[in-house]
Protein backbone atom coordinates (compact mmCIF):
# COMPACT_ATOMS: atom_id res chain seq x y z
CA UNK A 1 0.00 0.00 0.00
CA UNK A 2 0.83 3.16 -0.74
CA UNK A 3 1.73 5.73 2.37
CA UNK A 4 0.34 8.65 0.08
CA UNK A 5 -3.26 7.50 0.02
CA UNK A 6 -5.67 7.74 3.23
CA UNK A 7 -6.80 4.60 4.14
CA UNK A 8 -8.64 5.79 7.92
CA UNK A 9 -12.44 5.70 7.56
CA UNK A 10 -15.45 7.47 8.94
CA UNK A 11 -18.49 4.64 9.64
CA UNK A 12 -22.14 6.24 9.25
CA UNK A 13 -24.63 3.96 11.31
CA UNK A 14 -28.02 6.66 11.97
CA UNK A 15 -29.70 9.37 9.60
CA UNK A 16 -28.42 11.91 11.40
CA UNK A 17 -25.04 10.91 11.08
CA UNK A 18 -25.66 10.58 7.09
CA UNK A 19 -26.92 13.76 6.78
CA UNK A 20 -24.21 16.14 8.33
CA UNK A 21 -21.75 14.42 6.39
CA UNK A 22 -23.72 15.17 3.01
CA UNK A 23 -22.42 18.61 2.31
CA UNK A 24 -18.73 16.75 2.47
CA UNK A 25 -20.11 15.25 -0.39
CA UNK A 26 -21.69 17.93 -2.32
CA UNK A 27 -19.30 20.24 -5.05
CA UNK A 28 -16.76 17.22 -4.93
CA UNK A 29 -15.73 16.93 -8.72
CA UNK A 30 -15.21 13.28 -8.24
CA UNK A 31 -16.12 10.28 -5.75
CA UNK A 32 -15.21 6.98 -5.45
CA UNK A 33 -18.02 4.28 -5.27
CA UNK A 34 -18.55 0.40 -4.67
CA UNK A 35 -21.05 -1.73 -2.61
CA UNK A 36 -21.23 -4.88 -0.53
CA UNK A 37 -24.05 -6.78 -0.89
CA UNK A 38 -25.30 -10.42 0.98
CA UNK A 39 -25.97 -12.44 -2.43
CA UNK A 40 -24.22 -15.37 -1.32
CA UNK A 41 -26.18 -15.62 2.10
CA UNK A 42 -29.50 -14.70 1.41
CA UNK A 43 -32.92 -15.33 -0.53
CA UNK A 44 -33.23 -11.49 -1.50
CA UNK A 45 -29.96 -10.01 -2.19
CA UNK A 46 -29.95 -6.69 -0.45
CA UNK A 47 -26.90 -3.96 0.07
CA UNK A 48 -25.18 -4.23 2.92
CA UNK A 49 -22.43 -1.32 2.57
CA UNK A 50 -22.51 1.26 0.25
CA UNK A 51 -18.19 2.90 0.47
CA UNK A 52 -17.70 6.53 -0.64
CA UNK A 53 -14.47 8.09 -0.92
CA UNK A 54 -13.05 11.68 -1.92
CA UNK A 55 -9.71 13.36 -1.66
CA UNK A 56 -9.80 13.46 1.91
CA UNK A 57 -12.54 11.13 3.39
CA UNK A 58 -13.48 7.46 3.26
CA UNK A 59 -17.00 6.85 4.74
CA UNK A 60 -18.67 3.52 5.19
CA UNK A 61 -22.43 3.78 5.55
CA UNK A 62 -24.41 0.45 7.07
CA UNK A 63 -27.59 1.11 4.85
CA UNK A 64 -28.99 -1.67 7.79
CA UNK A 65 -28.50 1.04 10.13
CA UNK A 66 -29.03 4.16 8.00
CA UNK A 67 -33.10 3.93 7.43
CA UNK A 68 -33.17 7.14 4.73
CA UNK A 69 -30.51 7.16 2.71
CA UNK A 70 -31.88 9.24 0.59
CA UNK A 71 -29.47 12.31 1.34
CA UNK A 72 -27.18 10.43 -0.89
CA UNK A 73 -29.52 10.53 -4.03
CA UNK A 74 -28.73 14.25 -5.10
CA UNK A 75 -24.77 13.34 -4.62
CA UNK A 76 -25.78 10.32 -7.09
CA UNK A 77 -27.48 12.41 -9.73
CA UNK A 78 -25.41 15.64 -9.65
CA UNK A 79 -23.62 15.46 -13.41
CA UNK A 80 -21.22 17.89 -11.85
CA UNK A 81 -19.60 15.20 -9.66
CA UNK A 82 -18.24 12.26 -11.15
CA UNK A 83 -18.40 8.41 -9.38
CA UNK A 84 -16.04 6.41 -9.91
CA UNK A 85 -16.54 2.77 -10.38
CA UNK A 86 -15.37 -0.24 -11.24
CA UNK A 87 -17.56 -3.26 -13.00
CA UNK A 88 -20.50 -1.12 -12.35
CA UNK A 89 -23.70 -2.72 -13.74
CA UNK A 90 -24.61 -4.82 -10.28
CA UNK A 91 -23.99 -1.50 -8.50
CA UNK A 92 -26.05 0.65 -10.57
CA UNK A 93 -29.23 -2.02 -10.82
CA UNK A 94 -28.62 -2.62 -6.53
CA UNK A 95 -28.33 1.13 -5.90
CA UNK A 96 -31.61 1.65 -7.97
CA UNK A 97 -33.26 -1.38 -6.63
CA UNK A 98 -32.79 -0.97 -2.89
CA UNK A 99 -32.62 2.84 -2.76
CA UNK A 100 -34.25 4.42 -5.71
CA UNK A 101 -31.00 6.02 -6.75
CA UNK A 102 -29.64 7.03 -10.28
CA UNK A 103 -26.37 7.55 -10.81
CA UNK A 104 -25.03 9.85 -13.12
CA UNK A 105 -21.78 10.95 -14.25
CA UNK A 106 -20.85 7.45 -14.69
CA UNK A 107 -17.22 6.56 -15.42
CA UNK A 108 -16.13 2.53 -14.45
CA UNK A 109 -12.57 2.20 -14.39
CA UNK A 110 -13.18 -1.74 -15.60
CA UNK A 111 -14.86 0.24 -19.46
CA UNK A 112 -11.58 1.88 -19.45
CA UNK A 113 -9.14 -0.87 -18.65
CA UNK A 114 -10.96 -3.06 -21.19
CA UNK A 115 -10.16 -0.09 -24.46
CA UNK A 116 -7.00 0.00 -23.27
CA UNK A 117 -6.21 -3.43 -24.16
CA UNK A 118 -5.38 -4.24 -20.61
CA UNK A 119 -5.19 -8.08 -20.50
CA UNK A 120 -6.51 -8.33 -16.63
CA UNK A 121 -9.40 -5.54 -15.52
CA UNK A 122 -10.56 -6.66 -12.56
CA UNK A 123 -9.55 -4.17 -9.55
CA UNK A 124 -6.87 -6.16 -8.13
CA UNK A 125 -5.25 -6.72 -11.32
CA UNK A 126 -5.30 -2.75 -11.66
CA UNK A 127 -4.60 -1.46 -8.38
CA UNK A 128 -1.54 -4.06 -8.23
CA UNK A 129 -0.26 -2.69 -11.89
CA UNK A 130 -0.89 0.91 -11.25
CA UNK A 131 -0.09 1.75 -7.07
CA UNK A 132 1.68 -2.19 -6.26
CA UNK A 133 -1.24 -2.54 -4.52
CA UNK A 134 -2.06 -5.99 -2.93
CA UNK A 135 -5.74 -6.32 -2.28
CA UNK A 136 -7.30 -9.15 0.03
CA UNK A 137 -10.11 -10.89 -1.60
CA UNK A 138 -10.81 -13.32 1.06
CA UNK A 139 -13.01 -10.88 2.47
CA UNK A 140 -15.37 -10.39 -1.10
CA UNK A 141 -17.40 -13.56 -0.37
CA UNK A 142 -17.94 -12.89 3.32
CA UNK A 143 -21.17 -12.66 4.66
CA UNK A 144 -21.86 -8.82 4.74
CA UNK A 145 -25.27 -8.66 6.60
CA UNK A 146 -23.43 -9.41 9.59
CA UNK A 147 -23.76 -7.34 12.22
CA UNK A 148 -21.17 -5.95 13.98
CA UNK A 149 -18.74 -6.00 10.70
CA UNK A 150 -15.21 -7.05 11.94
CA UNK A 151 -12.79 -4.25 11.36
CA UNK A 152 -10.65 -6.21 8.78
CA UNK A 153 -14.28 -6.09 6.65
CA UNK A 154 -14.55 -2.19 7.14
CA UNK A 155 -10.63 -1.90 6.23
CA UNK A 156 -11.26 -3.97 3.34
CA UNK A 157 -14.31 -1.76 2.04
CA UNK A 158 -11.85 1.03 2.09
CA UNK A 159 -9.54 -0.70 -0.30
CA UNK A 160 -11.97 -0.89 -2.78
CA UNK A 161 -12.40 2.90 -2.73
CA UNK A 162 -9.64 4.62 -1.73
CA UNK A 163 -7.77 4.40 -4.83
CA UNK A 164 -10.23 4.81 -7.87
CA UNK A 165 -9.70 9.03 -7.45
CA UNK A 166 -6.06 8.17 -8.29
CA UNK A 167 -6.60 5.12 -10.65
CA UNK A 168 -8.71 7.39 -12.91
CA UNK A 169 -6.85 9.93 -13.39
CA UNK A 170 -3.96 7.58 -14.66
CA UNK A 171 -6.35 5.84 -16.70
CA UNK A 172 -8.06 9.16 -18.29
CA UNK A 173 -4.96 10.22 -19.25
CA UNK A 174 -3.96 6.89 -21.20
CA UNK A 175 -7.01 7.12 -22.87
CA UNK A 176 -7.00 10.71 -24.11
CA UNK A 177 -3.49 9.65 -25.28
CA UNK A 178 -5.33 7.09 -27.44
CA UNK A 179 -8.26 9.07 -28.14
CA UNK A 180 -10.67 6.91 -26.67
CA UNK A 181 -11.62 8.88 -23.24
CA UNK A 182 -15.01 9.75 -25.33
CA UNK A 183 -15.69 5.86 -26.14
CA UNK A 184 -15.60 5.07 -22.57
CA UNK A 185 -17.75 8.50 -21.93
CA UNK A 186 -20.08 7.01 -24.20
CA UNK A 187 -20.19 3.26 -22.85
CA UNK A 188 -20.11 4.67 -19.09
CA UNK A 189 -23.40 7.07 -20.28
CA UNK A 190 -25.31 4.50 -21.73
CA UNK A 191 -24.14 2.37 -18.56
CA UNK A 192 -25.74 4.19 -16.27
CA UNK A 193 -28.87 4.05 -17.66
CA UNK A 194 -29.23 -0.24 -16.79
CA UNK A 195 -32.04 -0.97 -14.14
CA UNK A 196 -32.62 -4.18 -12.26
CA UNK A 197 -34.23 -6.96 -13.86
CA UNK A 198 -37.70 -7.77 -13.19
CA UNK A 199 -37.97 -9.95 -10.33
CA UNK A 200 -41.12 -11.73 -11.83
CA UNK A 201 -39.54 -15.27 -13.05
CA UNK A 202 -42.64 -17.44 -14.60
CA UNK A 203 -42.03 -19.66 -15.52
CA UNK A 204 -38.58 -20.21 -13.81
CA UNK A 205 -37.26 -22.07 -15.89
CA UNK A 206 -37.18 -19.71 -18.82
CA UNK A 207 -34.22 -18.24 -17.29
CA UNK A 208 -32.20 -21.94 -16.88
CA UNK A 209 -28.74 -22.43 -18.44
CA UNK A 210 -29.43 -25.49 -20.43
CA UNK A 211 -33.13 -25.95 -20.37
CA UNK A 212 -33.75 -24.69 -23.87
CA UNK A 213 -32.31 -27.80 -25.10
CA UNK A 214 -35.10 -30.10 -22.70
CA UNK A 215 -38.08 -31.69 -24.32
CA UNK A 216 -41.61 -30.90 -22.93
CA UNK A 217 -41.75 -33.46 -20.50
CA UNK A 218 -38.16 -32.54 -19.02
CA UNK A 219 -38.84 -29.01 -19.25
CA UNK A 220 -42.22 -29.82 -16.60
CA UNK A 221 -40.01 -32.06 -13.91
CA UNK A 222 -37.66 -28.95 -14.05
CA UNK A 223 -40.00 -26.06 -13.36
CA UNK A 224 -41.67 -28.16 -10.71
CA UNK A 225 -37.91 -29.05 -8.69
CA UNK A 226 -37.46 -24.91 -9.32
CA UNK A 227 -40.42 -24.24 -7.56
CA UNK A 228 -39.33 -26.64 -4.91
CA UNK A 229 -36.27 -25.03 -4.66
CA UNK A 230 -37.70 -21.37 -4.37
CA UNK A 231 -40.14 -22.06 -1.54
CA UNK A 232 -37.03 -23.39 0.30
CA UNK A 233 -34.76 -21.15 -0.23
CA UNK A 234 -37.38 -18.83 0.94
CA UNK A 235 -38.12 -20.65 3.61
CA UNK A 236 -34.69 -20.76 4.62
CA UNK A 237 -33.79 -17.41 3.75
CA UNK A 238 -30.83 -18.91 1.48
CA UNK A 239 -29.77 -18.31 -1.74
CA UNK A 240 -30.95 -21.16 -4.49
CA UNK A 241 -27.55 -22.54 -4.76
CA UNK A 242 -27.06 -23.46 -1.53
CA UNK A 243 -30.34 -25.53 -1.31
CA UNK A 244 -29.76 -27.21 -4.80
CA UNK A 245 -26.94 -26.50 -7.23
CA UNK A 246 -27.96 -26.30 -10.71
CA UNK A 247 -26.31 -29.31 -11.86
CA UNK A 248 -27.82 -31.92 -9.84
CA UNK A 249 -31.11 -30.21 -10.88
CA UNK A 250 -30.67 -30.38 -14.71
CA UNK A 251 -29.77 -33.95 -14.13
CA UNK A 252 -33.26 -34.41 -12.03
CA UNK A 253 -34.90 -33.44 -15.24
CA UNK A 254 -33.10 -35.30 -17.47
CA UNK A 255 -33.03 -39.01 -15.07
CA UNK A 256 -36.42 -38.56 -13.58
CA UNK A 257 -35.34 -40.07 -10.57
CA UNK A 258 -38.59 -42.00 -8.91
CA UNK A 259 -36.29 -44.02 -6.02
CA UNK A 260 -34.17 -42.41 -3.51
CA UNK A 261 -31.74 -45.35 -5.77
CA UNK A 262 -32.40 -42.91 -8.83
CA UNK A 263 -31.28 -40.13 -6.72
CA UNK A 264 -27.48 -41.57 -5.29
CA UNK A 265 -27.05 -42.11 -9.07
CA UNK A 266 -27.13 -38.16 -9.51
CA UNK A 267 -23.89 -36.44 -9.22
CA UNK A 268 -23.32 -33.47 -7.15
CA UNK A 269 -26.89 -34.82 -4.98
CA UNK A 270 -24.95 -35.23 -1.21
CA UNK A 271 -27.06 -37.91 0.86
CA UNK A 272 -27.35 -35.04 3.31
CA UNK A 273 -29.74 -33.45 0.45
CA UNK A 274 -31.16 -36.91 -0.49
CA UNK A 275 -32.11 -37.18 3.25
CA UNK A 276 -33.92 -34.04 3.55
CA UNK A 277 -35.28 -33.47 0.15
CA UNK A 278 -35.46 -37.01 -1.45
CA UNK A 279 -39.55 -37.74 -1.10
CA UNK A 280 -40.05 -33.81 -2.19
CA UNK A 281 -37.72 -34.25 -5.21
CA UNK A 282 -39.19 -37.56 -6.13
CA UNK A 283 -43.04 -36.47 -5.62
CA UNK A 284 -42.40 -33.31 -8.11
CA UNK A 285 -40.73 -35.60 -10.43
CA UNK A 286 -43.97 -37.82 -10.00
CA UNK A 287 -46.40 -34.86 -11.14
CA UNK A 288 -44.28 -34.05 -13.86
CA UNK A 289 -44.60 -36.76 -15.47
CA UNK A 290 -48.32 -37.23 -14.82
CA UNK A 291 -48.74 -33.63 -16.24
CA UNK A 292 -51.40 -33.97 -19.35
CA UNK A 293 -49.24 -34.00 -22.53
CA UNK A 294 -51.46 -30.94 -23.27
CA UNK A 295 -50.74 -29.35 -20.79
CA UNK A 296 -47.14 -29.68 -21.16
CA UNK A 297 -44.76 -26.22 -21.32
CA UNK A 298 -42.45 -25.47 -24.06
CA UNK A 299 -39.28 -23.24 -24.05
CA UNK A 300 -40.41 -19.69 -25.75
CA UNK A 301 -38.03 -19.54 -28.77
CA UNK A 302 -36.32 -16.51 -29.44
CA UNK A 303 -37.08 -14.23 -32.22
CA UNK A 304 -34.58 -14.42 -34.65
CA UNK A 305 -33.57 -13.91 -38.21
CA UNK A 306 -32.15 -16.33 -40.55
CA UNK A 307 -29.03 -14.56 -42.59
CA UNK A 308 -29.52 -14.03 -46.35
CA UNK A 309 -26.30 -15.60 -47.74
CA UNK A 310 -25.52 -12.20 -48.50
CA UNK A 311 -25.79 -11.26 -45.01
CA UNK A 312 -23.61 -13.84 -43.69
CA UNK A 313 -20.88 -12.92 -45.95
CA UNK A 314 -20.96 -9.48 -44.85
CA UNK A 315 -20.67 -10.59 -41.15
CA UNK A 316 -17.61 -12.96 -41.91
CA UNK A 317 -16.34 -9.63 -43.73
CA UNK A 318 -17.04 -7.09 -40.79
CA UNK A 319 -15.91 -9.84 -38.02
CA UNK A 320 -12.35 -10.05 -40.11
CA UNK A 321 -12.30 -6.06 -40.19
CA UNK A 322 -13.16 -6.65 -36.73
CA UNK A 323 -10.33 -9.06 -35.62
CA UNK A 324 -7.19 -7.01 -37.73
CA UNK A 325 -8.60 -4.09 -35.94
CA UNK A 326 -8.43 -5.08 -32.72
CA UNK A 327 -4.89 -6.44 -33.59
CA UNK A 328 -4.05 -2.33 -34.25
CA UNK A 329 -5.62 -1.28 -31.00
CA UNK A 330 -4.39 -4.06 -29.08
CA UNK A 331 -7.90 -4.49 -27.49
CA UNK A 332 -10.03 -7.41 -27.40
CA UNK A 333 -12.14 -7.29 -30.49
CA UNK A 334 -15.60 -7.38 -29.03
CA UNK A 335 -14.15 -4.11 -27.71
CA UNK A 336 -14.19 -2.59 -31.38
CA UNK A 337 -17.78 -4.32 -32.33
CA UNK A 338 -19.91 -7.17 -30.51
CA UNK A 339 -21.33 -9.84 -32.47
CA UNK A 340 -24.70 -8.30 -31.96
CA UNK A 341 -24.00 -5.26 -33.78
CA UNK A 342 -22.39 -6.67 -36.51
CA UNK A 343 -25.21 -8.82 -37.12
CA UNK A 344 -27.16 -6.11 -36.79
CA UNK A 345 -24.93 -3.55 -39.33
CA UNK A 346 -24.72 -6.54 -41.48
CA UNK A 347 -28.86 -6.61 -42.46
CA UNK A 348 -29.02 -2.87 -42.57
CA UNK A 349 -26.14 -2.67 -44.98
CA UNK A 350 -25.27 0.91 -44.76
CA UNK A 351 -24.16 3.28 -47.28
CA UNK A 352 -23.13 6.10 -45.48
CA UNK A 353 -21.76 6.35 -41.90
CA UNK A 354 -24.95 8.60 -41.25
CA UNK A 355 -27.32 5.31 -42.16
CA UNK A 356 -25.67 3.53 -39.23
CA UNK A 357 -27.22 5.93 -36.64
CA UNK A 358 -30.27 4.33 -35.26
CA UNK A 359 -29.09 0.45 -35.77
CA UNK A 360 -30.02 -1.11 -32.92
CA UNK A 361 -26.77 -1.41 -29.90
CA UNK A 362 -24.57 0.76 -32.57
CA UNK A 363 -22.72 3.87 -30.69
CA UNK A 364 -21.72 7.20 -32.01
CA UNK A 365 -18.04 6.43 -31.26
CA UNK A 366 -18.52 3.45 -33.45
CA UNK A 367 -19.86 5.60 -36.61
CA UNK A 368 -17.88 8.15 -36.22
CA UNK A 369 -13.93 6.12 -35.57
CA UNK A 370 -15.13 3.06 -37.70
CA UNK A 371 -18.34 4.19 -39.83
CA UNK A 372 -16.31 4.98 -43.33
CA UNK A 373 -14.56 1.72 -42.92
CA UNK A 374 -17.67 -0.35 -41.95
CA UNK A 375 -19.46 0.84 -45.43
CA UNK A 376 -16.08 0.43 -47.12
CA UNK A 377 -16.15 -3.27 -46.34
CA UNK A 378 -19.82 -3.51 -46.81
CA UNK A 379 -19.59 -2.17 -50.38
CA UNK A 380 -16.96 -4.31 -51.40
CA UNK A 381 -18.21 -7.52 -50.17
CA UNK A 382 -21.65 -6.40 -52.00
Amino acid sequence: MTDTVNTEYVLIENDADLKNIIPELEGEAAIGVDLEADSMFHYQEKVCLVQISTQRLNLLIDPLSVEDLSPLAPVFADPRTRKILHGSDYDIRSLYRDFGIEVHSLFDTQIAARFLGLRETSLASLLYEKFHVSSDKKYQKKDWSQRPLPAPMLQYGVQDTCHLLSLVDILERELMEKGRLFCVEEECELLSSVRPNSSKKSPFFSSFKGAARLDPRSLAVLENVLVLRDQLAKRRDRPHFKVLGNSPIMEIARIKPLTRADLIKIKGLSLKQIDHLGRSIIKKVREGLNFPDDALPSYPKKSWQRLSSRETARVKELKSWRERLGGKWEVDPAVVCTNAQIGAIAIVNPGKPEEMEGIKGVRKWQIKLFGPDICKVLQETG
